[in-house]
């Protein structure tokens, strides 16, 4: 009696329980055909995109003038140019002392004047001697030293001249000038330094012009010419130019390729680029078409791009698919391959999916509507 008693209670006990896991049962089929996530649905676009060409490297002078001491032994008396200065071509610089040289030029003009008087001499002793030749009044080897004295005084005279242009050169090296218009960048020359003939005293940069000397991979260099446009941007706006040159050679670190861009001066809102930095910038090598989707609807993971493309059915599902992909335009991300371009992807959350995922399709306009309720609840 007491063991039929216990298993009358158990029974009663268990039938609640069986009733309620039928319950779950039929409600679990019913929530496996229930959307995973209410999703938007777009189609990629086939758009023309500026096609450019990365490349990395310095801003450096187009051309730099050494301009050196030419004289020795001279004291720097003054220094003019500093560092930063743009400067005209025959700009006074520095200048050395001249005092020594001053000396040196006078004592050439009285060197001049005595050779010109002794020539004086010379050529009446020889006119009187060509005049007396024949006339037995005089031998002939007198005649013969008279006109050989003759040609030695022109001799003198001549090498008295050199010797003044010399010495007035040097004078005029005393004044260190500006080969040409530009930028000082280094200045060596100091007050009171005592120069030697080649020491450098500045470096200017020519016609005040900087360019980007960038360094290209081999294998795109085929897509950069004399006159491609280049484009270095920078946080106030972009600094342009366009290739000077193209280097014959590649480097044997590298393998890359140099390419010399003139960079065109700036204006009035842009300050002008400096050398010695290390920029990046792209060369604009035309335009090319590309499929292309918001950078929303790309899901990375391991390392890897993929979309989801909504599969036809009832109710859809989604499939994961990898792509590559390439240029970027604002929000919009080229897809280089993976896609045809006909197909119909999630536009977004595609982190919370996986592949062969049931999803809700919803409009624009609900997509929008569903986004600023979940805001207003969150603010609450």
């Amino acid at each position: 009696m007491q063991i039929f008693f216990r298993a009358l209670v158990l029974l009663i006990l268990l039938c609640p329980c069986a009733s309620f896991a039928q319950e779950m049962n039929d409600d679990g089929a019913g929530s496996s055909a229930a959307a995973a996530l209410t999703v938007e649905a777009i189609s990629p676009t086939r758009d023309d995109w500026v096609e450019t060409v990365p490349a990395n490297g310095w801003l450096a002078a187009w051309q730099e003038a050494v301009i050196s001491a030419e004289i020795s032994g001279q004291r720097i008396t003054s220094v003019n140019g500093e560092v930063g200065d743009t400067v005209k071509a025959g700009q006074e610089l520095a200048d050395l002392s001249s005092d020594k040289i001053e000396s040196e030029v006078q004592q050439r003009e009285a060197d001049l004047e005595s050779a010109r008087a002794a020539l004086e001499e010379a050529k009446a002793n020889g006119d009187r001697a060509r005049k007396l030749k024949g006339s037995g009044a005089t031998t002939d080897q007198q005649i013969t030293e008279y006109l050989v004295a003759e040609r030695k005084a022109q001799a003198d005279l001549d090498s008295a001249e050199a010797a003044l242009a010399s010495s007035r050169v040097d004078l005029e090296h005393t004044r260190i000038l500006a080969v040409d218009d530009g930028i000082i960048s280094s200045r060596s020359a100091s007050l009171g330094d005592v120069v030697a003939t080649g020491d450098e005293l500045f470096k200017l940069i020519r016609q005040s012009r900087i360019e980007w000397q960038a360094e290209i991979p081999l294998k795109q260099l085929r897509h950069v010419s004399e006159g491609t446009r280049a484009v270095i941007p920078t946080p106030i706006g972009d600094v342009e130019g366009t290739v000077r040159k193209i280097a014959p050679t590649a480097s044997e670190k590298t393998g890359r390729v140099t390419a010399y861009v003139s960079l065109v001066p700036p204006d009035g809102d842009h300050p002008s680029p400096k050398t010695g930095i290390f920029v990046s910038g792209y060369f604009d090598v035309g335009t090319s078409a590309a499929i292309n989707v918001p950078s929303s609807a790309i899901t990375l993971r391991d390392g890897f791009s993929y979309v989801y493309v909504i599969e036809d059915g009832s109710p859809p599902t989604v499939s994961r698919k990898r792509v590559e992909t390439g240029r970027r335009k604002g929000d919009r991300v080229e897809i280089t391959s993976g896609l045809e371009g006909k197909e119909t992807l999630v536009k977004a959350g595609g982190a919370f999916l996986a592949d062969g995922s049931v999803v809700r399709l919803v409009s624009a306009s609900e997509a929008d509507e569903a986004a600023k309720s979940s805001e207003k609840d969150a603010g609450q």
